[in-house]
């Protein structure tokens, strides 16, 4: 099984640019995982016709938003946390509003494994969605990611919105402490290391030089200055069927670029 993640910034401005089809029919993956898609399912002229469709859209009109992409037609389909899980922790709101009312989760069943896509909340420039993220969000897909886990091995998926090692980003003494790399978003990664899932691109590649985030300024790209945000992980039980993690870091259209996985399921 091919999966691929992709923040793709925008699903219908990605597709208007002519890359995003041409992009899968030459990476044939069989799942495709979006985040920030930007749009509801009748607003996107992206049309597969090998894949099953999931989407699952923000409240708030062209913001946030996942998708799922299958051939093999799901079990079951479930979006956001579970209610259940997010009375635990607040809800899942702070003074922006509901976190689990923003289209980041999606969770599909197949036969062997749980395929979850999620888009992580941006903790903001001035911090002011740590709270969110350290107290609630994090702890709370963390406890999905466990129960789910109990029934079938799990992969998922997204973008979790933290560089988790100084590995993970080009600058990271001037960025300590800012968004994106605060001790308690990086928390967030220890905790789902700890809880047994791998990260499956560092399976197969160390050191730094390896990112899926550009900035749009000063030519970031080109000069490689990015962050490592984006990340497959499997449950340890799965760790000895993946064959490669990649991080295919020439396809263009987005801010950021896909990331794959191969794994016998």
């Amino acid at each position: 099984m091919r999966i691929i993640s992709w923040n793709v910034n925008g699903i219908r401005a990605v597709h208007k640019k002519g890359l995003f089809v041409p992009f899968i029919n030459e990476y044939k993956p069989d799942v495709i995982c979006l985040q920030e898609t930007k749009a509801e399912k009748h607003q996107s002229e992206v049309d597969l016709k090998d894949y099953e469709e999931y989407w699952n859209s923000a409240d708030r009109k062209g913001y946030s938003g996942t998708a799922i992409f299958t051939k093999e037609k799901p079990i079951s389909v479930a979006l956001d946390i579970p209610e259940q899980i997010a009375q635990k922790f607040g809800g899942l709101k702070d003074s922006y509003g509901n976190a689990n009312a923003e289209g980041r989760v999606i969770a599909i069943e197949l036969k062997n494994v749980f395929i979850v896509n999620v888009y992580t909340p941006n903790a903001k420039d001035d911090l002011s969605r740590i709270p969110l993220r350290y107290e609630m969000w994090d702890k709370a897909f963390l406890m999905y990611m466990n129960e789910l886990n109990k029934k079938k091995p799990v992969i998922f998926m997204g973008d979790l919105n933290v560089a988790h090692t100084e590995d993970d980003l080009a600058n990271p003494k001037s960025n300590k402490g800012k968004k994106g790399f605060t001790d308690e978003e990086r928390t967030g990664i220890d905790n789902i290391v700890k809880d047994e899932f791998v990260d499956t691109f560092r399976m197969f590649t160390s050191g730094n030089g390896h990112y899926t985030w550009w900035s749009h300024f000063a030519n970031s790209r080109t000069r490689n200055v990015g962050w490592r945000i984006d990340y497959i992980f499997v449950s340890k039980i799965l760790k000895n069927k993946v064959k490669k993690a990649e991080i295919l870091k020439n396809v263009m259209g987005s801010d950021h670029c896909p990331i794959m996985l191969d794994i016998n399921i």
